[in-house]
């Protein structure tokens, strides 16, 4: 009889090994890609979860305590008042005017020839900042200069026609803003309030 050889396996080719092995290491480059990904998320204190996993149903945040703030009159008075800004900037938009010149040319209006240093000490203006407000007020032809009848030093401030037509539809707008921004306040409780204000500034 012939004498049998004995069967050996199929020799892979060593072309064949380098087509297997970049899926090979591709797969193995995920999988350590991402264990490295959760836990470089977990030092950081991330959350690694899926971003579509649904959080607990019925999950309420919970409510911040202001309580202290809300006891302290600056915190108030300023909330207050940044309420009543952002309604003051979008309706005097129109009139082109700030807070600060709607209070110089109504104190003017209210006023007449009244001098630059009895509004700075009134509103609490500090004189270079009123100068160009004067300037700037004058140059959009709403109020003018004219000599003081008593002191020659000084010139005494007067509406125009253009700013008193100005101002008065202003004024309008101002209360109008004013008693939408405390319509949740009675007209008592509305006059307490600001005669309670006008005690902590005024002296």
């Amino acid at each position: 009889m012939p004498a049998t050889t004995p069967s050996r396996p199929p020799t892979t080719t060593r072309a064949a090994r380098k087509r297997a092995t970049p899926a090979a290491a591709t797969s193995s480059s995920k999988v350590a890609s991402t264990k490295l990904s959760a836990a470089a998320g977990i030092e950081r204190g991330l959350d690694t979860r899926s971003a579509t996993q649904p959080e607990a149903a019925g999950a309420v945040e919970p409510q911040v305590d202001t309580s202290f703030l809300e006891g302290l009159l600056g915190y108030n008075a300023r909330r207050a008042a940044l309420t009543v800004f952002d309604l003051f900037l979008r309706r005097m938009a129109p009139y082109d005017l700030r807070q600060v010149d709607f209070s110089v040319l109504t104190v003017i209006a209210h006023n007449p020839g009244v001098t630059s240093r009895q509004i700075c000490a009134t509103l609490d203006i500090l004189p270079p900042n009123l100068v160009g407000m004067v300037k700037d007020l004058s140059r959009r032809g709403l109020i003018e200069r004219r000599p003081h009848p008593t002191d020659r030093r000084a010139q005494g401030l007067h509406l125009s026609a253009a700013g008193r037509k100005l101002q008065q539809a202003a004024q309008a707008t101002a209360a109008e803003l004013e008693r939408e921004a405390g319509k949740r306040l009675s007209d008592d409780e509305l006059a307490t309030l600001n005669q309670l204000l006008r005690r902590v500034y005024r002296p």
